[in-house]
Parts: structure tokens; C-alpha cells; sequence
């Protein structure tokens, strides 16, 4: 992190930056905007998380640090586009300085107590993210449980952000900075590398926002259609950028209900991570 000169809460804000700015299928960025989500209100977002993050340094538990990060957010826009980031980053931070960050991680999941789980509770209240339905057990408009991770034990097969709590962050080291580590052993451009993290994400696990959204059939054909992007070839080749193409065209039918949130939330927890070891150093080489 020293390397960096920067802040946690500032490599927090450019791992949401980096991510929103990659031009990924089906996900808002410079160049796509939704009718009700747009790329100015990821940016606001970006900035207005760092003062949270850098409480991380200082001690914040959790619970702290994700409902001071939802507050800002919902003070600098009007919805939700960043609560599963925000979730992924919050241990990350807290691990930040330790021998490795995956080691650091498992530690910091395992302290966690019913305040870190009543704020997270708020917190996720507070953001109001979509298609999150209801369940019978641990549901988010009930009382909170004692234990968060029982929780996100309960949530972890159907939501890709849980299951990072249970599985020691698993998605993130294993697929996402690896990713942008081959990527940036390659030389190839940062914005270029973030595709291709989502789409091997995508392909891996299907997205869980678009099958809580349009069911695990459709899940299931996203997965299908970001491998065929990433078997068509490589950046550079006009095949893989027709595939690209395609597939975001696809992402964006249906009013952008098939938007891959989650695996955007990924993608930024991968990059906070990345920067965090110093597997990217700055300045890159985006475009």
C-alpha cells in the first residue's frame, strides 16, 4: 500500500473507478449509461466512499465501515451502485498490511460480531439494492442474527458476494487478480484486462443479480455467452470483439434487466485487492 502513496479509502475509490470506466458488457460505464443509473453516479460514488475506507487504518470494525460507506454514497446519489462492492472491499481494507491479503482476510471474517451484523443489516436497508426478494431465514427486513456469517452461509448459494464470506474470498484471488495479474504481466492494457476478468467470471459463475433478477435459466445463458466472447479470441482479434459486442448487446435487451451487477461488484473488489499487493502500480496503461 506504501508503494501507492495513496490512502486505503483512495485505492478504494480507484478500484471503483478503474471498474466503472472498463468498457464491460452489459454494465454502465463512460460510454453506456441506464435510463436510472449512470456513470456520473458511480464516480460520485467512487469519491464519496474513501472517508470510510480510510476509517479502516484507524480501526473501524465492519459494520462501521460498510454503513459509513452506504451513508456517503446515498448522500451523493439517489440509488444503489455500489452496497456489494462496498461488502467485498470493507474486509479487504481491514486486512491491508498483513503478510498477505488472503491470509489477512480469514482472520478479520472470523472476528465479526452481532454490531457488524446489525449495521450491515442497516446498511443493506439503507441501500435498498434490487431483486433481493425475501426469504425465510435471516431475511435483511427482519431482525439481524447474531452471527453475520451465519447469514452469508445462508445467502452464499445464490449470491456471489455472500459467498466470498464463506469461502475466504475464493472469486477474487482466484479468478479476478489473477486475471489482472496475467494481464498485467502481458503488458496489456488495464481497461482491456478488466473485460476479460468479467467475462472468465461470468463464464465461471453465472451472475447472481441477473438470475435473482431473470432467473437461473437466463443466468445460465449469460455464463454460456461470456465463454463463447472469451473462446472467439483475444483483444485485437476482430472475432473476440464481435463476440464482445454480441454479448453486450444481448446484457443490455430486456430494459437492462440483465445487467451482471455482482460480477461488477467482483471486479472492483478484485482490483482494491490488486492494488492493495501491488500486483498493478501506477501509473497503468488504461486504453
Amino acid at each position: 500500500m506504501s508503494d501507492q502513496n495513496l490512502s486505503l479509502g483512495r485505492l478504494a475509490g480507484l478500484a471503483c473507478l478503474w471498474e466503472v470506466c472498463a468498457s464491460k458488457p452489459g454494465n454502465v460505464h463512460r460510454g453506456a449509461d441506464f435510463d436510472d443509473l449512470t456513470f456520473v453516479d458511480f464516480a460520485a460514488s467512487a469519491v464519496a466512499i474513501g472517508p470510510s475506507f480510510d476509517a479502516a487504518a484507524q480501526g473501524a470494525r465492519l459494520g462501521q465501515i460498510v454503513l459509513g460507506a452506504v451513508q456517503a454514497t446515498r448522500a451523493a446519489v439517489n440509488t444503489n451502485t455500489n452496497l456489494g462492492a462496498i461488502l467485498l472491499m470493507a474486509p479487504l481494507a481491514m486486512a491491508a498490511g498483513e503478510a498477505t491479503l488472503r491470509e489477512g482476510v480469514a482472520p478479520v471474517l472470523g472476528s465479526l460480531d452481532s454490531a457488524d451484523a446489525r449495521l450491515v443489516y442497516e446498511a443493506i436497508r439503507l441501500a435498498h439494492p434490487g431483486g433481493l426478494g425475501k426469504v425465510e431465514e435471516a431475511d435483511v427486513a427482519g431482525e439481524p442474527p447474531a452471527d453475520l456469517l451465519y447469514a452469508m452461509r445462508l445467502a452464499a448459494e445464490r449470491d456471489l458476494v455472500a459467498r466470498q464470506y464463506v469461502n475466504g474470498f475464493r472469486e477474487v484471488f482466484d479468478v479476478i487478480v489473477a486475471e489482472i495479474q496475467e494481464g498485467q504481466d502481458r503488458g496489456q492494457p488495464l481497461g482491456q484486462t478488466i473485460v476479460r476478468a468479467q467475462l472468465r467470471l461470468m463464464s465461471e459463475f453465472p451472475d447472481s443479480l441477473i438470475a435473482r433478477k431473470c432467473g437461473p435459466a437466463v443466468a445460465e445463458r449469460s455464463a454460456v455467452l461470456a465463454a463463447a466472447a472469451l473462446a472467439a479470441g483475444q483483444p485485437g482479434d476482430e472475432a473476440y470483439h464481435r463476440a464482445v459486442a454480441d454479448f453486450d448487446f444481448w446484457l443490455r435487451s430486456d430494459g437492462h434487466r440483465r445487467n451482471p451487477g455482482t460480477t461488477a461488484d467482483l471486479v472492483a473488489a478484485g482490483l482494491f485487492a490488486a492494488l492493495l499487493e501491488g500486483a498493478i502500480t501506477l501509473p497503468v496503461k488504461f486504453y
